[in-house]
Parts: structure tokens; sequence; C-alpha cells
């Protein structure tokens, strides 16, 4: 076997300054979600492999899970979702919890798929659910949150657009309006799904093909293409306008217009999961013409927790993965730059002895919260020096036994290429403040 460096393919390799750009990240999403009052939750890496299929496809967890047996006999699954996980979770306790639960998550998932720019096989994902509230307000809270989570990297709201749309809404098109039975419509909705990635008269073809010859000759076609082409609630035909989901839509664009955001509209060709959802869904769009996809998204999703035995519960949700929000951030120069958490590095000159003796030294400055780092290499002044630049630490200070009989320190800028000499507690004030 070829020994190699390279990680396992769609994994990625975390070094220092990656964990850096991470915990940033991630630390923004955790204060913006905290700051609507959810709480973290977590759950096993594994589960078992029917917690998979109670509302999904046997083919998806065949095809696209890490699914094994383990000694027991048992077949598991690394978790490629938190979705299922929180609702057994909130099942498991469906009488004791409190209600409206805000919970998030941003755990590690595992899905077997091609990788590809922003869809790796290991990735993080942030996940945000409310459980028990049945009237808008909730669908309010999620797209207000998803939009302030982008505002609070910096983002301006040209850079992304909130698309939605009605899983029931759209339901009463195919079924009631276009006249299709339930075969026929799932087929128009896996084609809706891939419509922007295929040209506009091959789609319009494969619609009718999707039709029987009463429904082509019907005109069913061109009212279902012409109820896709609406960019406004406005635009879609006038019996349509009056429906009550058409009515709720518009009362929820108005009211997140009437909250600032501006960018949301509506978009009756977005079919994210309509298996798995049961009424608003959403996606939030890149609009770098670079990058013009879907970030992330969510919906509402009422059945899930009854699937357990438990009594159902309203819910609602999005998952919003790290590498599409990474791609964003870096596409559209939001990431700023990211220090070494190492405020000093202390480079020695003496050794081991000098070590010994600055300890007194080196324990005043961590009590005080100031991170210290020494090198103990016994190596030139000018290498320690040069380690302290490579890792990004913006202050040195050299200390021999020279310093170690003076009550001050001389503190040096690389980021300036200035030195003062200080009082320890000077070096603590003037570090921290930084």
């Amino acid at each position: 076997m070829n020994k190699t460096t390279q990680p396992y393919k769609g994994a990625r390799d975390f070094y220092p300054e990656d964990k850096r750009f991470q915990n940033w990240m991630f630390s923004v999403l955790r204060k913006t979600v905290e700051s609507y009052g959810y709480e973290e939750y977590d759950a096993p890496v594994l589960e078992p492999t029917e917690l998979y299929t109670l509302k999904g496809s046997e083919e998806i967890v065949s095809e696209q899970t890490y699914t094994f047996t383990d000694r027991g006999g048992r077949s598991v699954t690394m978790r490629t979702e938190m979705t299922p996980s929180v609702s057994r979770m909130v099942a498991g306790k469906r009488q004791e919890l409190p209600y409206p639960l805000r919970w998030y998550s941003i755990p590690a998932l595992w899905r077997y798929e091609r990788p590809q720019r922003g869809r790796l096989r290991e990735f993080w994902q942030l996940n945000v659910d409310m459980f028990g509230v049945s009237s808008l307000e909730a669908e309010i809270e999620m797209l207000k949150l998803s939009d302030d989570i982008l505002k609070a990297y910096g983002a301006k709201r040209e850079m992304y657009s909130i698309r939605i749309n009605s899983r029931i809404f759209m339901d009463y098109v195919l079924r009631d309006y276009v006249g299709l039975d339930e075969v026929e419509a799932g087929t128009i909705r896996r084609l809706i799904d891939r419509m922007h990635k295929m040209d506009y008269v091959a789609f319009g073809v494969s619609i009718e093909s999707a039709m029987n010859p009463s429904q082509r000759e019907d005109g069913s076609p061109e009212k279902l293409l012409k109820v896709l082409a609406a960019r406004t609630i406005d635009e879609l035909p006038e019996d349509l306008q009056t429906h009550e989901k058409t009515v709720q839509l518009k009362q929820l664009l108005q009211e997140l217009s009437n909250r600032g955001v501006t960018n949301a509209v509506f978009d009756p060709t977005l079919m994210r999961g309509f298996d798995y959802y049961t009424d608003v869904v959403f996606e939030v769009f890149d609009e770098n013409p670079e990058n013009n996809r879907s970030m992330f998204g969510g919906g509402r999703y009422d059945g899930l927790v009854g699937l357990f035995g438990a009594e159902p519960v309203p819910t609602i949700g999005f998952g919003m993965g790290d590498a599409t929000l990474e791609n964003f951030l870096r596409d559209h120069e939001l990431v700023p730059a990211l220090p070494n958490q190492t405020h000093i590095y202390i480079a020695v000159v003496g050794g081991d002895e000098v070590i010994a003796k600055a300890q007194k030294i080196i324990t005043t400055f961590r009590q005080e919260d100031v991170n210290v780092a020494v090198d103990i290499t016994n190596r030139k002044i000018g290498k320690q020096i040069e380690t302290a630049v490579k890792k990004g630490i913006r202050y040195v200070i050299v200390i021999g036994e020279n310093e170690l009989d003076t009550d001050q320190l001389t503190l040096r800028d690389i980021q300036s290429s200035s030195e003062e000499a200080h009082s320890i507690e000077r070096i603590i004030s003037l570090v921290l403040a930084k």
C-alpha cells in the first residue's frame, strides 16, 4: 500500500490557520442564533439505519450514506443530517419539553457523494429548528434569522436572495389547477427541480412528454409553464392569486419586508425536498455570477416527530453547510484578518535555567488571560523570533538573565516593527487592548 499525506477523499485536514477560520465562522453562527434564544444540542455520530428510512428513500440510504454492520449485528449509519436525530430526541421527551423549543447544532456529518465545490463527504452544518409553533411567525423568524446570519458576516443584501415557495401551493397547482395524478406530479416536480440546469425549450418538451394526450390538448403544459414563469405572486394567473396559500405567502413576504428583509422573493420553481417538507420552503441563493447557487435552506416539516409514535409537533428548520458558507464569504471578500490566538511569543536567551527563572513572569501573564508561548529550543534568538513571525504572533518578548533582574520587559510589535520597554502590568494592558 502506497503511503499518502492526503486526507480521505471528500474530507479535509484542518491546519491551525484552517481551524482558526472555522472557529471564527462558527463563533458568528453561534452568537447570531443564540441572540434569538436558540440552545445548542448534539446527538450520536452513529444512528440505527432505520432512522434514515422512516421518511427517506432506501436507495438514498444505500447509495449516499456510510452504513455498516456493527459487532452486535446491527445496521448503523454515520449521521448524514440532524433532522431525524433531533426529531427522535424531541419525540423521546415529547411531554417533558418546554415549547416552543429553539434548538441548534453544528455537527460534523458524512454523506457518500461525488466531491465538488461546496459539496464534500465530510462537512459541518448549522442546523436550526423550532418546535411547537404553527403560526406564520415561525416562518418569519427562521427567514429573519437566516438573513441576520449573513448580515453578521458583513454581507449586503444584493449579495444574496431568499427564495420562497410552498408545497401546499404547488401541490394544488399540479393536482387541481393542472390536473395531474400523484405519479405525474412526482415526475413534474423532479423536472422542475432540474429546470435551471436545462435548456428552456428542452424543459418545455419534457413537461409536455410527462403529460398524457388529453392534458396536452387541454393546454395543461402551457398553464404550468405560465405559473413557473411568475417572478412575483402578482404575476401568477389571476385565479391562483386568491388561493389561501398564495395569500399567506404574500403576507409572509410583506411582513419580511416590513422587518427589513427586502431581498425575499416568491419562486414557484423552488422544489426543495418536497417529499420531506409539508408547507413553506426556502433557499438562500448566492447572487455572485461566479457562484450563483443555493447556499442553504429549509422549511416546515410538521410530520417527523409523529413518526416515532409521539403526538406530532409543528416544526420548522433549516440547515447551512460550512463549505458553501465559506465559498460565499471568500468570494465576497468577507473574511477578516484572523490573528494567531497566542498573544506573546517569549524568546529565551540562556536556556533551561532562564526558562525556570522566568516562570513567575510567564504565570503572571497567563493568570491575566494573556496567551503565551515559550520557545524552549535553545536556538539562536534570530531563529526564535523568525518562528514567531511565521506563526503570525504579533508580540515578542526576549527574556535573558538581564531581563530577569529588571522590572521592565521590552515588547516587540512584529506588526509595526517597533519595540518599547514596559512593566508587566502595562504589557498586559497593551496586549489585551489590541
